[in-house]
């Protein structure tokens, strides 16, 4: 499994920007950027060489380890899974290219797109301080849905916190073109909250009645079990650095990346798994772990007096095959 923490080259990249640039100065600029995306902005307030290293100094080792979770999940589910080619939609800084060429050596052709100018800089700046990216095929400036209309198809298209900032509309579209694009795998990744998972269970829904067919997390493809307010969303824990508390204005060596995410392909999988949707509660009695099965929703109970299947279930952690 890839590793959620940024990839020291990645972390060298960023460091070496960060020198001369007030911590505080960043840590401002962040704030602002931070509160515009979740008021539904977008990367609007991402206008200079500055607003792009501190939006991705506090947010790009979130967003990407989100992302490898992601593919990591997918992974499991197909480990024979090995793309020559990637799509970036909405690339930003580049966050899920670099996660992407993390999992999968296979990757020999990297294209990215996106519509902010600043971002897109620095994306390059970064790629270009790692052998592998550098090699990065192109990387389009302009809207997602009119440049992802003429790319070319890739094995594996993502699109990561970006169908946020659409409207219903807009969202639609860019779905319909990133499956059009899509040789074999799309994953789309958005905030693990209620709006977040309305938005992956729309583009799920819509995508399967086009003949997708989901990979990860659900074990099937038939409408989502859970029922309101319940949503599905899952937990990736990662490492500050020190130049990310800085920014964040945070303490806590830690962060937790809560997201919802869903991989699609154009091959069915047979035999999915079970998907574990909460920590489990381990008791003195019995463990409880809430599971999404290809049946629906279970709460599978292990009983402690049967030892071997209770020594298993303690090493359950939410968002793991079953």
């Amino acid at each position: 499994m890839t590793s959620p923490d940024l990839p020291a080259e990645l972390r060298a990249a960023l460091n070496a920007r960060l020198e001369g640039l007030s911590r505080s100065d960043a840590a401002g600029r962040a704030a602002i950027i931070s509160q515009t995306y979740r008021e539904g902005g977008g990367s609007s307030t991402i206008k200079t060489e500055t607003d792009a290293l501190a939006y991705a100094v506090a947010r790009m080792p979130a967003t990407y380890a989100a992302v490898v979770a992601s593919l990591n999940a997918l992974s499991e589910i197909r480990p024979d899974f090995a793309p020559a080619s990637l799509l970036d939609v909405g690339a930003g800084p580049g966050t899920a290219t670099w996660a992407a060429a993390e999992a999968f050596s296979s990757l020999q052709a990297f294209t990215l797109l996106d519509a902010n100018v600043a971002l897109r800089t620095l994306a390059l700046d970064l790629t270009r301080r790692s052998d592998r990216l550098r090699r990065i095929t192109s990387y389009e400036l302009g809207q997602a849905r009119t440049y992802a209309a003429h790319a070319e198809a890739a094995d594996l298209v993502i699109a990561s916190y970006l169908i946020n900032e659409l409207n219903d509309a807009e969202r639609d579209a860019l779905t319909d073109v990133m499956w059009e694009k899509t040789r074999d795998t799309l994953l789309v990744v958005e905030p693990g909250t209620p709006a977040g998972y309305a938005r992956i269970i729309a583009l799920r829904t819509r995508l399967i009645a086009a003949g997708a067919h989901v990979i990860a997390p659900c074990p099937h493809d038939g409408a989502c079990p859970l029922v309101a307010p319940d949503w599905c969303h899952f937990s990736q824990r990662l490492q500050r650095s020190r130049a990310h508390k800085q920014v964040k204005g945070a303490d806590a060596p830690f962060e937790d990346e809560r997201f919802a995410y869903v991989a699609l392909s154009r091959a069915r999988v047979e035999d999915r798994p079970a998907r574990v949707l909460a920590q489990p509660d381990v008791g003195k009695v019995e463990i409880a772990a809430k599971l999404c099965t290809p049946d629906g929703i279970v709460v599978a109970k292990v009983p402690r007096r049967a030892k071997a299947d209770y020594a298993r279930a303690r090493r359950w952690r939410w968002g793991d095959t079953v």
